[in-house]
C-alpha cells in the first residue's frame, strides 16, 4: 500500500493536476478518508477502487505513460528552463493608450500550458489576470463559424493576410474586411453575432473570465480609432442588414476586455488543439470545422505584421494582443498562452515571442533525452539548427551522450556532422565508434 500522500504526488506527476473536473470524485473520497481517519492515510484496495471506480480510464492512462506527453516531470523541466532563459530578455514597451494597460509591471511574465490529455504546467506570474484584447479574435471568430457557418461568416470577411496594420482603415478588393484577425473584420464579425443574439460570455470561456468594467471603460475612451473604422465599415455597408454599428462595437469592447490568467489562457489554446473538445472537461464547444478555420488564419494572420516571420520562424498557429498575451497552439498536442506586458514595435510581447521562438530548443534537448531518433531525423529535415544550445551550453549531442542514447548520439552524428563542443562534455574527446 501507499500513503495518501504518494497517490497524490504520483498523479501529479504525470501532469494531471488535483484541482482536474474530472478527478472531482476521486478527491473527494481521498479527502473525506483523511478527515475520518488520524494519522497516516493508506490507499487499501477499498479507497483505491472508490477514487478510480468513475476515473478508471484517465488514470489508468497517466499512470502508466500513455498520455500524450508520456514523461511530463522531464518535459515540465524543459519547459522551466526556457521559461528562465526568456526571463532574461529585456527591451518593449508596456502598452500605455489604454489607461488600464499601462499599469501592468514590465517585469511581470508568465507561461502556461494545458495538453489534450489536460495534463497542465505553469511558471511564473500565471495566476494574475489580464485581458485578452486581440486574443479574443480568433475565439470570437471561431464561435460565429460554429454559430453561423464559414460561407456566412465569409461573405461579410475576408481570409487573406493584409500586409497592413491591425488598426488599419482598408478593405480588400471585395470591399470586405481582409481576415478576421484586424480590428476591421473582427468588428464585422461582432455584428454578425449581435444580430443573431448572441449576447452572452462565449461557452468556450465561462467557466474562468469575467469582464474588467475598467478595461471596458478605457476601451471606449480611448477607442476613436475603433469608431473610425466602424463609421468607415457602416459607409462601405460591410455590416449585415438591421445590424447597430455602436452595439457591435460595444461588444467588441467587451470581449477585448474578457479577463484571464495564463492558467485559464492555455486551456482555451488547448480547446483548439483538441479540435473543438475542451480537455479538462470532455466537452464539445466548437465544431471541427470551425477549429481547422480558426487555425488556419491564426497560422496566416495571427501575429500583427510578424505573421509572416512567425509562420517561417515558428510554423504554428498563434494570436498575440496588446496586453503582452501570445495565445500558441501545437495541434492534437497542446496549447501555451504566454503573457509579459512589454511589447516591440508591431505589438507582440517580446518575451512571448522569444518563448515561442526558441521552442525548438525544447523539442530537441526532450528528444535527446528520450532517445527519439525519428524526433532527430524530423528536426534535421526541417533544417533546426543540430548544434542550438539550451540555458547550460548543451547541445542534443551532448545530452544524449550523458543519458547513454548510442543510438541517438550516433544519428546526430550521421544526420548533422556536428561536433559537441561544451566544456562540461566528458564525451567530447571519445570516439564515435566507442558510442555507437
Amino acid at each position: 500500500m501507499i500513503s495518501v500522500s504518494q497517490f497524490v504526488s504520483a498523479l501529479r506527476s504525470t501532469g494531471l493536476w488535483t484541482s482536474d473536473p474530472r478527478l472531482r470524485d476521486c478527491m473527494r473520497h481521498l479527502r473525506q478518508s483523511m478527515r475520518e481517519s488520524a494519522g497516516t492515510v493508506m490507499v487499501d484496495q477499498k479507497l483505491f477502487r472508490k477514487c478510480v471506480g468513475a476515473n478508471i480510464l484517465l488514470l489508468t492512462q497517466a499512470f502508466r505513460r500513455k498520455l500524450i506527453i508520456p514523461d511530463f516531470e522531464v518535459f515540465a523541466s524543459n519547459m522551466d528552463q526556457l521559461y528562465y532563459s526568456t526571463q532574461r530578455q529585456e527591451g518593449g514597451h508596456v502598452a500605455d493608450y489604454i489607461p488600464q494597460l499601462a499599469k501592468f509591471s514590465p517585469n511581470l511574465w508568465g507561461v502556461s500550458l494545458c495538453t489534450v490529455d489536460g495534463q497542465r504546467h505553469s511558471a511564473g506570474d500565471t495566476k494574475v489576470p489580464f485581458c485578452l484584447q486581440s486574443c479574443v479574435k480568433p475565439l470570437e471568430y471561431a464561435i460565429a463559424v460554429h454559430e453561423i457557418g464559414t460561407e456566412h461568416v465569409h461573405r461579410y470577411v475576408g481570409k487573406e493576410p493584409s500586409g497592413l496594420k491591425f488598426n488599419q482603415l482598408s478593405l480588400n478588393d471585395e470591399d470586405k474586411p481582409h481576415n478576421p484577425m484586424v480590428n476591421a473584420g473582427a468588428i464585422v464579425i461582432s455584428s454578425l453575432l449581435k444580430v443573431r443574439g448572441f449576447l452572452g460570455v462565449p461557452v468556450i470561456l465561462k467557466a474562468t473570465v469575467c469582464i474588467c468594467i475598467q478595461s471596458f471603460q478605457s476601451e471606449k475612451e480611448t477607442g476613436d480609432r475603433n469608431f473610425a473604422i466602424g463609421y468607415y465599415l457602416k459607409e462601405k455597408k460591410c455590416f449585415p442588414e438591421n445590424a447597430d454599428m455602436i452595439a457591435a462595437l460595444d461588444f467588441y469592447f467587451q470581449l477585448c476586455s474578457i479577463e484571464v490568467t495564463c492558467e485559464s489562457g492555455s486551456v482555451m489554446a488547448a480547446t483548439l488543439a483538441n479540435g473543438g473538445i475542451c480537455p479538462i472537461t470532455g466537452e464539445r464547444v466548437l465544431s471541427a470545422e470551425a477549429v481547422r478555420n480558426t487555425l488556419s488564419l491564426m497560422h496566416s494572420c495571427g501575429m500583427y505584421d510578424f505573421s509572416g516571420q512567425f509562420a517561417f520562424h515558428v510554423g504554428l498557429p498563434a494570436k498575440s494582443g496588446v496586453s503582452g498575451a501570445v495565445l500558441l497552439v501545437v495541434p492534437n498536442v497542446m496549447g501555451i498562452m504566454c503573457w509579459s506586458p512589454p511589447l516591440d514595435r508591431v505589438g507582440n510581447s517580446v518575451r512571448g515571442i522569444h518563448f515561442c521562438q526558441n521552442k525548438s530548443v525544447v523539442n530537441l534537448m526532450f528528444a535527446a533525452y528520450s532517445g527519439d531518433v525519428s524526433a532527430l531525423r524530423r528536426f534535421a529535415l526541417s533544417a533546426v539548427d543540430m548544434e542550438e544550445k539550451d540555458y547550460d551550453s548543451r547541445t542534443g549531442l551532448h545530452v544524449a551522450s550523458a543519458e547513454g542514447e548510442p543510438t541517438y548520439f550516433g544519428g546526430i552524428i550521421l544526420f548533422s556532422h556536428i561536433t559537441c563542443t561544451s566544456p562540461y562534455c566528458s564525451h567530447c574527446n571519445s570516439s564515435v565508434s566507442a558510442l555507437v
